[in-house]
Order: C-alpha cells, then structure tokens, then sequence
C-alpha cells in the first residue's frame, strides 16, 4: 500500500469550489486549506501507477493551478529495506520501533568528508 500526500494550488477565488470537488472525488482524502488557495489531500494506491494516475485525474480538475506529490510512504518499500538490513546483519535499532522515540535517540557516528 502506498499513501502520497498531494499539494493543490488553486487561485484563491476558486478555492471554496475545488475543496468542494475534492470532498467529493472518490480518488482522494481532503485534509485543510488556506486563505491562498493552498490545499492538502492524500491518496492511496497499490503501487505508483494507481497513485500517479490519481494525481493526474487531480491535476486535470477545473481551477487547479498545480497538483503535485509532497510526501509519500511505501509499505512495500519499507519492508524490503528493512530486510536488507536484516540480511546484511545490521541490526536495526530498537528505538526506531519505539514509538516514544525522540530525534535525541539518534546516534551520530561520525563525518562522512574525512572517509573519502
């Protein structure tokens, strides 16, 4: 499963229509929106085709200025990355499962100019 969240950009006269559409698009989840016509939706997908072609239909709706991906999060990815670890024999931290963990936790090991 992957889930993307997505920036809107409308002209700010027409902001209160798109949020409407959007609502009502049975591709995305709407979040919030400002008074600049900025607005914040998600969507989800099996894979990168079925999301890009959620952003598209976004990006084809009426008034909108620019629709594009801001964050994304991969559920098939993550767990390939953290089988690598595994097989690699890096251990993965335990605090990165804590979900009390803070930035804090992170352990800095050194400068990457002085290894090359």
């Amino acid at each position: 499963m992957n889930i993307s969240s997505i920036v809107v950009q409308t002209n700010p006269n027409y902001t209160e229509e798109v949020v409407e559409a959007l609502k009502n698009a049975d591709y995305c989840d709407y979040h919030f929106h400002d008074e600049k016509g900025r607005i914040i939706v998600t969507i989800e997908g099996s894979g990168v085709e079925e999301e890009i072609a959620k952003l598209v239909k976004i990006q084809e709706m009426a008034h909108i200025i620019a629709a594009d991906m801001s964050f994304a999060y991969s559920e098939d990815e993550l767990n390939e990355e953290r089988d690598k670890l595994e097989i690699e024999g890096t251990a993965i931290p335990a605090w990165l499962n804590d979900e009390n963990a803070t930035k804090r936790d992170i352990t800095y090991n050194g400068d990457l100019k002085d290894r090359f």
